[in-house]
């Protein structure tokens, strides 16, 4: 029998860009999916620097987070797609000021391109 996936209510994110949901709960997991650079209050996006992109990015995570009742203490799992692998530095920075304590797993990977042209994206999972 199949589990049944619940798809969450975020509205302090931004809202999904196309057919997908920003986050879904399934087996005690919620799946965020990767979040770009864009104020949720505006949907504007951040200026075209690594390191405002990364902290709008893990604001909305956070926001996310919180409109599902967890916290950054909850995420076992995330990957982070960049633009440019030597930004790793810059946004290692700021991702791990979010993690203190037990940080979850995490893959990095370089891409050809991310949509619009955003330098950084990371997509979360996390448990209740």
């Amino acid at each position: 029998m199949a589990m049944p996936k619940n798809i969450l209510s975020t509205p302090s994110a931004p809202s999904a860009l196309g057919p997908y949901s920003v986050a879904v709960e399934g087996a005690g997991l919620v799946f965020i999916s990767g979040q770009v650079a864009i104020d949720p209050a505006t949907g504007d996006r951040a200026a075209d620097d690594v390191i405002v992109q990364t902290k709008q990015i893990m604001t909305n995570i956070g926001a996310i987070l919180g409109d599902v009742g967890l916290g950054f203490d909850d995420v076992v799992k995330t990957t982070i797609f960049l633009a440019d692998m030597a930004d790793f530095p810059k946004v290692n920075e700021v991702y791990g000021a979010a993690f203190t304590d037990q940080p979850p797993a995490r893959s990095t990977v370089e891409v050809s391109a991310l949509p619009g042209g955003f330098l950084v994206e990371i997509e979360t999972i996390a448990a209740r």
